[in-house]
């Protein structure tokens, strides 16, 4: 499964990524079409954490902590997120190429966050997370029966060609959630609404509040200690499912508590942020060429990296194109596609 050769970075570096985390939050903060120096940052932080009276600016002091940190932090919980959801769908279908966007996941994510949103799914009863939620269910299961369908399954079947048939329903599942979102959009939203509807769709942190914030990160967090907690059971299903079983792991129930937890994770992030591609796709491949494919080292270290490439593309989105922002979609895709044919074609070189 693993595409490139491993350099395995020692534990003694592991010291390195608190600060490097925390130099990545100040960036994103500090960075933007008005930059803000780092004291007056400290300042804010100190003014709204602790009580502080430093003399700052009011609106430097909104730009830092009602628009800029917010939107940082909540970045860092979606990389790490979407970066563990890769991680985990790799493991447990042996496939390379498996991750919440090409499985359709995301699709299905934003198809039942637009039904709720739009279309008024549930009639006021469902919240969107809970309708982002149901959809990404509803999709990776529809991938998993066509999977079947097609003479696969979850635990890798016949090599290639189970992968082959894994990847192709997820693109057909994918392309079916896309086809029903652009359907409600069409049906139900106003010019208005499907303008905004189609910018959060590429992925967007322009909305973000604090609320989105204490759920977002939250769930990346348990998101990360359920991986933590299952990380010798991945490491058993990369020897497949039967493997898994030969070495004591309850199967279905792992799988089911896994999927299902990164289905809840991935549903939550698109249903404040939308679809956001590549993250999960690439970063688990960078972090096993740096850490290893033991997942005690690549699920801190996919967290870790998932964060700091979001909050990275999310700077470059507010200063790539003057007095515009960029959907933070289209960002991780410029970064990502390249990235993941370099490492494609690195591994293939190397087998």
């Amino acid at each position: 499964m693993t595409l490139s050769p491993e350099v395995r970075l020692p534990w003694r570096w592991a010291w390195l990524a608190p600060p490097l985390l925390l130099v990545a939050i100040m960036a994103g903060t500090a960075i933007g079409e008005t930059a803000i120096p780092v004291e007056t940052i400290l300042k804010v932080l100190a003014n709204q954490l602790w009580g502080a009276d430093y003399a700052v600016d009011r609106i430097d002091a909104g730009i830092v902590w009602n628009y800029r940190l917010s939107r940082t932090l909540l970045a860092a919980g979606c990389g790490a997120g979407l970066a563990l959801a890769g991680v985990v769908l790799q493991a447990l279908l042996r496939n390379p190429l498996a991750d919440p966007f090409l499985m359709g996941i995301s699709a299905g994510a934003s198809t039942g966050a637009v039904a709720v949103t739009i279309a008024g799914l549930g009639a006021g009863t469902l919240t969107l997370s809970l309708g982002a939620f149901a959809g990404a269910g509803l999709a990776f299961g529809l991938v998993v029966l066509l999977a079947h369908a097609a003479g696969s399954g979850t635990g890798g079947g016949r090599g290639a060609q189970a992968a082959g048939a894994i990847i192709l329903a997820g693109i057909a599942g994918s392309q079916l959630f896309n086809a029903l979102t652009a359907f409600i959009i069409a049906r139900s939203a106003s010019a208005e609404q499907a303008r905004g509807i189609m910018f959060w769709l590429m992925g967007n942190l322009s909305g973000v509040r604090w609320d989105d914030v204490f759920l977002g990160v939250p769930a990346a967090l348990g998101g990360l200690l359920v991986c933590l907690w299952y990380r010798q059971a991945l490491d058993a299903f990369t020897f497949g499912a039967d493997g898994a079983a030969s070495l004591g792991i309850a199967v279905n129930r792992v799988r089911g508590v896994l999927i299902g937890a990164m289905a809840l994770v991935t549903a939550v992030m698109v249903s404040m942020v939308g679809a956001i591609g590549f993250v999960g796709l690439v970063i688990p491949h960078a972090m096993r060429f740096l850490v290893g494919s033991r997942h005690t080292r690549l699920v801190p270290a996919s967290a870790l990296a998932g964060a700091v490439f979001l909050i990275g593309a999310d700077i470059l989105s507010r200063v790539l194109v003057p007095g515009q922002v960029l959907p933070i979609g289209v960002v991780t895709a410029l970064i990502g596609a390249p990235a993941f044919a370099i490492i494609l074609v690195r591994g293939t070189r190397t087998r």
